[in-house]
This record gives structure tokens, C-alpha cells and sequence, in this order.
């Protein structure tokens, strides 16, 4: 019998592209909210950590509001990443920044992670298996990292309600999202040259004609967006590191 094939079988083949902007106004860092720290380091490190981690990735691209010196300083030199890093400078939107951050990809690498730097809590099994679904079928473009709606969904005009769709035809879409380098270069460019603005980069995909796949992933990827978000991060964060230490004490 065969062994199944692993995502480790594969060269690593993707460039992460981690978009750090965001205004910190709210949660008292001048410098973006990816840069707060949560259980011992900046947010933003705990992406870093993921994606490195991740077989599957080669490169990592952080876009950020500040230069390049002061992000290795606060971010990058103090963890013990294995893949290059490059730094890229974000621009007026974050669909300007992932722009910037295609723009200093690796060229040579088939297929791009884009993430957002406020979902600290990506795990490395999550990218790999959002960029598998990707390599394993020539008919996609794209895949998205997803969770399928749990909550009744309901379409109001105003306050007041119209309708309520079947849910399950609905998904939360996360990050990373993931897609043939090729596919979302030529996305980005025909929103550029007919100024259209997407809700997300599948969304520049999908209006090109791509064809773009949710991939089921952990539902507590969310998404720093205000100060009380951070306590339930936190508290995985802190039950995280906890698992590791007891795991790493029963193997010693």
C-alpha cells in the first residue's frame, strides 16, 4: 500500500504575505494595533510564528505602516524565524498594501498567502491545508480560509427585516486567502486600471472570472478589531502556550 501523500512531501512553494496596517488609536500604540502586546509579544509576532512554521511556506512578506529597521527591531529579530523575511511599506488601503506586498514576493513561488496581521491566532495546520486544497486542483484559483455560518442570517433595509436566507449557503470568510501567483497579480492589476475597490483580494479574483473555494478551518481564527477582542486571544493564546509546555515536559 502507498503512503497517502503529505503537504510536507512538497517543496515548500508559497510567499506569505502579511498585511500589518490598521490604526492603533484605540488600543494606544501610534504605530497600529498589530504591535500591542499579547501574552509576551506584539500581535503581529504570533502570525509570524504561524506562517513560519508552515511547511509549505518559503518567503514571508510583512507590509507595515513603519520602516524597515524599526519592524526587524519590534517584530521580527526578537523571534527565532526560519524563512526570509522582506519588509514592504503599506499603503493609503490594504488593498494598496497587498499590492506593495505582491511587489516584493518571490516571483518564482506558485502560489501566495495573503493574511491579516490582526488574526493572531492562525495555526501552521490551517495555512497548510488552505494552500494543499489550492495545489491539489488545477481547476481553482484561489482558496479562502472559512468557517460556515452558524447564526441566522437575516436581510434587513434599514432595521427592519426582508428576508431570511438559507444559511447554509453562507460562509465567514477568514484569512489567510490563497492563490496561484499569476491569478491574483492579474486580479490586482484590472482593479487598479478600472478602480475597483474588493472587500478582499477573492473578491478581486472572483470578479476576473476565478474560481475560489472555501476551506473549512479552526472558527476561533478572529480578527483584532476592537480593544475586547483581545481577551478571548489572549485566553487562547495563554491555553496554547500552556498545551506546549505540558507536551514539552512529557517528552522530556
Amino acid at each position: 500500500m502507498h503512503a497517502v501523500p503529505t503537504i510536507a512531501d512538497h517543496a515548500a512553494d508559497t510567499c506569505a504575505i502579511i498585511v500589518a496596517g490598521g490604526s492603533g488609536e484605540r488600543f494606544g500604540d501610534p504605530r497600529g494595533k498589530q504591535f500591542v502586546e499579547v501574552c509576551g509579544l506584539p500581535l503581529l509576532c504570533w502570525s509570524l510564528l504561524a506562517f513560519d512554521a508552515a511547511p509549505c511556506v518559503a518567503q514571508i512578506v510583512v507590509v507595515a505602516p513603519v520602516g524597515e529597521d524599526e519592524l526587524k527591531s519590534c517584530a521580527i529579530d526578537i523571534l527565532p524565524l526560519m524563512k526570509p523575511v522582506v519588509v514592504a511599506p503599506s499603503g493609503e488601503t490594504r488593498q494598496d498594501s497587498v499590492r506593495h506586498g505582491l511587489a516584493a514576493s518571490d516571483e518564482t513561488l506558485p502560489f501566495v498567502a495573503i493574511h491579516d496581521g490582526a488574526r493572531p491566532l492562525i495555526l501552521p495546520s490551517s495555512i497548510d491545508a488552505t494552500v494543499r486544497a489550492l495545489r491539489d486542483d488545477d481547476t481553482l484559483d484561489g482558496t479562502v480560509a472559512a468557517c460556515p455560518a452558524i447564526d441566522t442570517l437575516k436581510i434587513v433595509n434599514g432595521d427592519i427585516i426582508e428576508s431570511t436566507p438559507d444559511r447554509s449557503r453562507f460562509w465567514m470568510v477568514q484569512t489567510p486567502q490563497v492563490f496561484r501567483s499569476s491569478s491574483v497579480a492579474s486580479a490586482h492589476s484590472r482593479a487598479v486600471e478600472e478602480g475597483f475597490i474588493g472587500t478582499d483580494d477573492a473578491s478581486l479574483v472572483e470578479r476576473i472570472g476565478g474560481r475560489v473555494r472555501c476551506v473549512a478551518v479552526a472558527r476561533d481564527n478572529i480578527k483584532v478589531t476592537v480593544p475586547e477582542d483581545l481577551t478571548p486571544v489572549r485566553a487562547i493564546l495563554e491555553q496554547r502556550i500552556a498545551d506546549a509546555a505540558c507536551a514539552g515536559g512529557a517528552e522530556s
